[in-house]
Formats: C-alpha cells, structure tokens, sequence
C-alpha cells in the first residue's frame, strides 16, 4: 500500500510499469467511476514524422519533373499498346 504524498503523489510501482510500459512523458488520464479513481496511461505523440523515419530508404536525388513524368506515362502507354495489338498474323 502506498500513501499520498503531501502534494496529491503517489507512485507507481515499478512493476505495474514495466508490465504497461510507461516511461517518462507519459500522460496520465484519470476518471471518476463510482468510488474508484481509474487512471488510463497514453502515451506521448511521437516525435519523428513519417519523412524523418523514412529517410534512410528515400533516394538522394531530386524528384522527376513533369517532364520527366510525361515522358515516362507516353512509354508505359506505348508498352502497353504494343503487348496489346494484334500481331497482323493470322495464323493462315
């Protein structure tokens, strides 16, 4: 059993952390239910954006132009219709 400090404190045991995980900047969300006071534990936002996680694997270089873009969807379209156009063999 652990007591109040003179502040409103108390402290989580070490155990009951480590089996929810809390660690230092966590919030702690309290409710009222009945005679029970329930705290919930969320944890922080993080603090790297998805760009910063994703970095190592990005490419170095510059994205294509629109140019570049235009090009490319031209020869993917072309690609395309030639796999898909008839042969002009009729097989006679």
């Amino acid at each position: 059993m652990r007591r109040v400090g003179s502040k409103g404190q108390i402290v989580i045991e070490k155990q009951w952390r480590d089996r929810l995980g809390i660690g230092p900047g966590w919030s702690a969300v309290q409710a009222v239910r009945g005679n029970e006071l329930v705290v919930r534990f969320e944890p922080p936002p993080h603090q790297r954006s998805l760009a910063g996680v994703l970095r190592e694997y990005a490419a170095e270089t510059a994205p294509p132009g629109r140019e570049q873009m235009d090009a490319a969807v031209a020869e993917a379209i072309v690609r395309d219709w030639r796999e898909e156009a008839p042969t002009g063999d009729s097989g006679t």
